[in-house]
């Protein structure tokens, strides 16, 4: 679409810009009085809450129930699982005043609730009986990061953490993989966005995971965004928090445990995926408001009588649906909801009901479409997926172009610097991970589950490579 709005930077100019002026114009959040705290504005709330209804039925299918931890950790707590310390101390806010009183168990506010959910396991599991336990939390968590932006990294932020214990390692393992399979239906029936999925490095893993499986999403500007993730842990938290259970041969085992979360980075992926340069192109499935309603000439009775039945006709066909009868103009009207990136807007004035027609125009390329009254429902139910695939399938257009097979270090910094994963094959060292990102500022994204080798060379360090990695620039 052609760029009309001068209040958004475009993003050839500077997309980090460009995606702080969207931020704020489309009123999805505003800055906190401390850094790296954001305040979520009801419109970007609401694109939250979409995900999470999605989210919370897909889990449910699967027995998972729905519960809520404290928001503090003791230190003494925390400090049990040495390695998950080490991964996440340096990046803990710490309360260590009660009021007047100085804590001797310092207080940590969440990074992430494993430890919580061990100690309340640890309790309640005795039997094989017990088990599974699967459950999932919806909270904020605090990460005291030196860079921040919104809803891509906080100092704090929403998401939904999984944690569930398990018989036996093959229902462990089985439920990581399949909670990133929901993930990816995410992505691919909610967002409109394509991932790259598979598991990471092991210097990428989560800290105390013996597995870590991803859903990696590609920006315009060519940068990996990491969008949800899957741990298997094995037993190592059980053991440290003393988690056993009654077996059927009648010895004491410790489960096999899983955790696995999105954040409200999503909102950010779904930002940059789509967005141009008049602001939000937000998928149809995710959209606060699917349909905006503009009256032409409303100060003429006839035409907020019809906008007002068009309201009803698709509000009671459960499409969200609103009505501007405000008294701006309708092109002010036309911008604000180009910022918001609605779907689809319909068109109404005096000569449109003479003739019993309405206009509806899509958000994504632009398109209007002149469509009879008694058709409305149906066009915009039609128009909704056809917008949807759209953005899918130009998303994917790109992710596909922008794929790699590097062979040299010349190539994987050509790739790099086009944008995009470098896919790439691996010795396996970790040396080599760290040379490729201190020489291109790149990490391992991840090892994907298509392992078809096409050479038998590390570029890196010239020894044989066993595994497919693609590496990408990140946010």
């Amino acid at each position: 679409m052609e760029n009309k709005n001068e209040s958004i930077t475009r993003q050839e100019d500077d997309f980090a810009q460009w995606y702080t002026d969207v931020c704020k114009k489309a009123e999805l959040m505003d800055y906190s009085s401390v850094k790296g705290f954001i305040i979520y504005r009801p419109y970007g709330y609401a694109i939250w809450e979409e995900i999470q209804n999605y989210l919370n039925k897909q889990f449910k299918k699967e027995g998972v129930e729905n519960v809520y931890m404290p928001l503090v950790i003791p230190s003494s707590l925390f400090d049990k699982e040495k390695e998950h310390v080490e991964g996440f101390a340096p990046e803990c806010l710490v309360a260590t005043k009660g009021g007047k009183y100085t804590l001797e168990d310092e207080l940590i506010i969440r990074p992430t609730s494993e430890t919580l959910f061990c100690e309340h396991f640890s309790k309640i599991i005795k039997s094989y009986r017990d088990l599974p336990k699967q459950y999932n939390q919806w909270c904020s968590v605090v990460r005291w990061e030196k860079t921040t932006r919104p809803f891509l990294r906080g100092s704090e932020f929403l998401w939904q953490e999984g944690h569930t214990m398990y018989e036996t390692e093959e229902e462990a393992r089985k439920d990581a993989l399949k909670m990133l399979e929901i993930y990816d239906t995410l992505g691919r029936d909610l967002l409109a966005i394509p991932f790259v999925k598979g598991q990471k490095t092991d210097k990428e893993k989560f800290s105390g995971a013996q597995e870590t499986y991803s859903i990696e999403a590609l920006m315009p500007d060519g940068k990996a965004l990491q969008s949800g993730t899957t741990h298997y842990f094995g037993n190592g938290f059980a053991k440290a928090f003393g988690i056993q259970f009654l077996g059927r041969n009648n010895k004491l085992e410790n489960p096999h445990q899983t955790s696995w979360g999105v954040s409200t980075r999503l909102i950010g992926s779904i930002i940059m995926a789509h967005g141009d340069d008049n602001g939000l192109v937000l998928p149809p499935k995710i959209a606060p408001i699917q349909v905006v309603i503009i009256p032409i000439q409303q100060k003429r009775s006839e035409v907020l009588v019809k906008a007002k039945q068009y309201f009803d006709l698709l509000n009671k066909a459960g499409i969200r649906v609103k009505l501007d009868d405000s008294d701006h103009t309708p092109g002010w009207k036309y911008s604000e909801y180009e910022m918001k990136g609605v779907p689809v807007r319909l068109e109404v004035g005096p000569r449109d009901i003479e003739n019993g027609v309405c206009v509806l125009a899509k958000r994504n390329d632009g398109q209007k479409l002149v469509t009879k009254e008694a058709d409305v429902v149906d066009e915009v139910n039609r128009l909704l997926d056809v917008i949807h695939h759209e953005l899918y399938e130009k998303s994917a257009k790109y992710l596909y172009e922008h794929i790699t097979e590097v062979h040299t270090l010349d190539e994987l910094k050509l790739a790099l610097d086009k944008g995009g994963y470098a896919k790439m094959m691996w010795c396996g060292d970790q040396a080599c991970e760290d040379k490729i990102k201190e020489l291109y500022q790149a990490t391992a994204r991840c090892i994907p589950f298509d392992q078809l080798p096409f050479d038998d060379k590390c570029p890196v360090c010239g020894k044989k490579a066993s595994k497919v990695v693609f590496f990408a620039r990140a946010y």
